[in-house]
């Protein structure tokens, strides 16, 4: 097969979670600038309607909808209604999530509990919907949103958030182990470990530990908002078709260090 053919996403339908800003409005625009046809689905609807108008300038169908990805019943209506439009569920960025900073002695109870719920208990609620679909037609791209936050523990002096650092390590676990249980129906199940991108979730961070984020990179810089396409694409089309159960760090090199 010719290698741009590998990378074409024509006729396929992807369900992107937080899709109407940051790193998962990044991630949507790339499988449609591929030619997928996009639906972004998060609790903010307004971005995902504004989103979804920009991205079907590029000849795609999109379709944006209300889900809070802890709702069983809001994740139901969104494969449902992704069914009823397009016919099919390719692939799946459970890119949704959700931080709280404090010391670990000091971590509210609530605070704990939305971090989990939002970003391990919404990952495994919506690749089991989107997941049915997937079986019955033997073929489907799972992409879980983890962080370089799950690799390991990270410096209290400008990011003490041990829910969210818990559950990207989580997100981890479960790419690795839903590929494992889902192999056999061919989907692949990986995951994207960014570092440090500049979003509404993160600006406060970055702008604290800026200097020692950066003396921790080899490239010497942040993402930026081209810097995950790459990578997403790959992983949501056939180039990536005997990869499963990874997880693609991208963090100029921070890793590495």
């Amino acid at each position: 097969m010719n290698v741009m053919k590998l990378f074409d996403l024509t006729g396929k339908t992807a369900i992107v979670t937080g899709g109407g800003r940051g790193l998962g409005r990044q991630i949507a625009e790339a499988l449609a600038e591929a030619g997928a046809n996009v639906v972004l689905c998060s609790r903010d609807v307004e971005a995902c309607h504004e989103s979804a108008e920009q991205l079907a300038g590029l000849g795609i169908r999109t379709l944006a909808l209300r889900c809070d990805i802890t709702n069983p019943d809001d994740v139901k209506n969104v494969v449902s209604e992704t069914i009823r439009t397009f016919g099919t569920i390719d692939i799946l960025v459970n890119n949704s999530g959700a931080t709280w900073g404090a010391p670990v002695a000091e971590m509210p109870y609530e605070a704990w509990k939305k971090v989990i719920d939002v970003n391990v208990t919404g990952t495994f609620l919506m690749s089991q919907e989107a997941g049915k679909k997937m079986i019955k037609q033997k073929s489907g791209k799972i992409i879980n949103i983890s962080s370089v936050a799950g690799l390991g523990g990270t410096d209290p002096r400008f990011m003490d958030t041990i829910g969210y650092n818990t559950s990207k390590g989580a997100v981890i676990t479960f790419t690795k182990d839903l590929a494992v249980k889902w192999g056999q129906h061919n989907i692949n199940v990986n995951a994207i470990a960014p570092g440090f991108f500049p979003t509404k979730m993160s600006k406060v961070l970055m702008e604290r530990g800026k200097d020692a984020i950066l003396g921790g990179t080899p490239l010497n810089r942040f993402g930026n908002a081209d810097d995950l396409k790459g990578a997403a694409l790959f992983l949501a089309s056939g180039a990536s078709n005997y990869i499963t159960g990874d997880v693609l760090i991208i963090d100029g090199g921070a890793h590495a260090m």
